[in-house]
């Protein structure tokens, strides 16, 4: 092989890579982006507050209730193909928007953005492990971290911008142009990988590979946790919340007699390296989901700043984060990621701390200081974390792990926020914040952040006793 060959060879994981991060910063950036531009929705579409809360919600959905039968598919049919499918779906679905003009509409829209960004998010990690090999999986899975950290923090501000000049549709549209250029160049760069059905016999056809039974309790269970989850805690989402409950049990039931399941149950619980990673994810996003909301809430009420200034102090967090998770993801390739990883969850818990000990008159480098501590803590966490899990399935199952991961993060989301919301509702029901209220709400800080704590030591807990991968 020539010198010259031999370069485009070691080049072309690089360009792959970066092909797949395009597409991982553009999508969380649009997604993020569209909650700047809720005013003028509402304004234009002639919106009420309730349809105009589903904007953000509806995609929420739409992302988890095909994510497990959606990664199971690819593992059969090929990763390449489901992403450039969701890639392709996702840029069609936001170009569909410039022709809408009701909410109804819209949210039939947003809720394919979800599901084409479940396409997208259940097979990315998956090929990048493959791509990366075992020795550079941490740094690769850490470049992509970064990229979805980066867009969730530059989508508000860009957001607000193109609203302001260009109009809310634009929020919509504009990221189109570079989603079809990054679903070109993985389509041209990123190699077809061979399908595989996992361990599971050849004879089986595709129909007896793929779990239609399993796919739809997955979904039904899902669909009724969240919505369950949204409504709390009338007495009627209980019900259906409790509905989830069982239909989960019901589908680890029917996935543990199946003859090929959509996820192994036994073989999970079997690799504590993963159960245990998911269950350090599910608790880490759950203590970071709320920090967002309640420290702003805080640092405008209480603290008197603007919401431009907040958003800056805020802004701290994700960009130490982006910063830290790629380092920490090379970091594991070459180190135990169960050290690294539980290292990042002490500071993070540390972060809490400074946190939780705020009050009516706390210096503002306190809270910025606290969430620096939270940036990097989990920035440690997380590249690590990813790679553990990765690193200790079959191959032929990457997509699957992939999923489920997507999945312990999303459920952390649902079940802090559902917390948050019940915690608020006790203390405020349906009363507007005035300044007599703000004792209760520094309160309702503490506790909010107290648990976040507690979520996130749990999380160092699981972190620490996964064992070792290497």
């Amino acid at each position: 092989m020539s010198s010259s060959s031999t370069k485009n060879h070691q080049k072309t994981p690089w360009l792959a890579l970066y092909s797949i991060c395009l597409a991982a910063f553009l999508v969380p950036m649009a997604m993020s982006a569209v909650n700047l531009a809720l005013p003028s929705i509402a304004e234009d579409l002639q919106v009420d507050a309730i349809l105009l809360s589903w904007i953000p919600s509806a995609p929420l959905w739409g992302s988890v209730v095909l994510m497990l039968p959606i990664a199971r598919l690819a593992d059969i049919w090929g990763r390449k193909r489901v992403h450039l499918l969701g890639l392709c779906l996702y840029a069609l679905s936001s170009l569909a928007v410039v022709w809408i003009d009701s909410i109804e509409w819209l949210l039939v829209f947003r809720v394919i953005q979800g599901l084409a960004s479940s396409f997208i998010f259940a097979t990315a990690m998956a090929m990048v492990a493959v791509l990366a090999g075992s020795k550079r999986r941490g740094m690769f899975l850490g470049i992509v971290s970064t990229s979805v950290y980066l867009g969730l923090t530059i989508g508000p501000a860009a957001g607000g911008l193109l609203t302001e000049w260009l109009g809310w549709r634009s929020v919509f549209w504009l990221p189109v142009p570079g989603i079809f250029i990054a679903l070109a160049l993985i389509a041209w760069l990123l190699p077809n990988e061979q399908k595989s059905a996992g361990s599971e016999p050849q004879q089986y056809s595709m129909r007896q590979r793929f779990d239609v039974t399993g796919s739809l309790l997955f979904s039904l269970s899902v669909s009724c946790l969240f919505f369950g989850v949204t409504g709390l805690p009338d007495t009627s989402y209980i019900v259906l919340l409790s509905l989830g409950l069982g239909l989960s049990g019901g589908f680890i039931y029917q996935q543990r007699h199946a003859s090929v399941p959509l996820v192994r149950i036994d073989a999970l619980s079997q690799n504590r390296i993963f159960s245990r990673s998911m269950l350090a994810s599910l608790c880490m996003y759950g203590a970071s989901f709320p920090v967002l909301f309640i420290v702003s809430l805080y640092l405008q009420y209480i603290q008197g700043l603007s919401p431009g200034d907040a958003g800056k102090v805020i802004l701290l967090q994700a960009l130490l984060t982006a910063c830290i998770a790629p380092i920490a993801g090379r970091l594991s390739d070459k180190y135990e990621p169960r050290i690294i990883a539980t290292a990042g969850c002490g500071l993070f818990i540390m972060g809490f701390v400074l946190l939780f000990f705020v009050s009516m008159q706390t210096s503002l480098w306190q809270v910025k200081a606290g969430l620096c501590l939270l940036g990097i803590g989990f920035g440690l966490f997380s590249s690590p974390n990813t790679n553990a899990a990765m690193s200790s399935v079959d191959p032929a199952r990457l997509g699957i792990a992939s999923a489920l991961l997507n999945l312990a993060r999303t459920g952390g989301n649902m079940f802090s926020t559902a917390i948050m919301v019940v915690i608020f509702n006790f203390y405020f029901a349906d009363q507007i914040l005035q300044p007599e209220h703000y004792p209760q709400l520094l309160t309702v800080v503490k506790i909010t952040l107290l648990l976040g704590g507690l979520y996130a030591l749990l999380g160092g807990y699981f972190s620490l006793t996964r064992g070792r991968i290497r």
